[in-house]
């Protein structure tokens, strides 16, 4: 009986830390997009093509 415990436990740990690996080496699909992504606000993005043509 204390054989079976003992293959049990580690078949237990094996079972959990390949479900622990799996989970960790995919993504998740509900990530945020990042900052740079997003779309900006017309004055910002109208003040960014000042600041670079006046530096051109």
């Amino acid at each position: 009986m204390e054989k079976w415990l003992v293959i049990l436990g580690i078949w237990a740990m094996c079972a959990t830390c390949a479900v622990l690996f799996i989970r960790g080496a995919t993504g998740a699909s509900s990530r945020r997009t990042p900052a740079d992504e997003r779309a900006r606000p017309a004055s910002r993005a109208s003040a960014g093509d000042t600041r670079t043509a006046l530096n051109d």
